[in-house]
């Protein structure tokens, strides 16, 4: 799994149950649209992700439509052990975060 479906998947687990538009996404995950619609297709085909266009007269919001994407029940679990593994991966035994938190380095 790659660093930017990881920040995706983050982004996605802050509000499981939430709908998130791309944008959205983008920004919070820190991506640039290019890379971040392709992971949410692989995401989508790989039934972690459902995504639906919004409904909304587009001349009276005067925006375009937004296409929202959430986590499947499966998805978010599945999301959650993959992070975790990556985690347990990349910090074997805690010796790179001092209180098995990400983000938590021990000099």
């Amino acid at each position: 799994m790659t660093l930017q479906t990881q920040l995706v998947l983050r982004v996605l687990l802050e509000d499981p149950e939430g709908q998130h538009y791309g944008l959205e996404i983008a920004k919070s995950a820190g991506l640039a649209s290019g890379s971040l619609y392709p992971i949410l297709a692989r995401l989508e085909q790989a039934g972690w992700v459902e995504s639906h266009w919004e409904v909304i007269d587009q001349k009276a919001a005067g925006r375009p439509r937004r296409r929202y994407y959430c986590l499947t029940r499966d998805g978010a679990v599945q999301a959650r052990q993959a992070l975790a593994e990556t985690f347990e991966r990349l910090a074997p035994r805690g010796r790179l975060f001092g209180n098995g938190s990400p983000g938590v380095v021990t000099p």
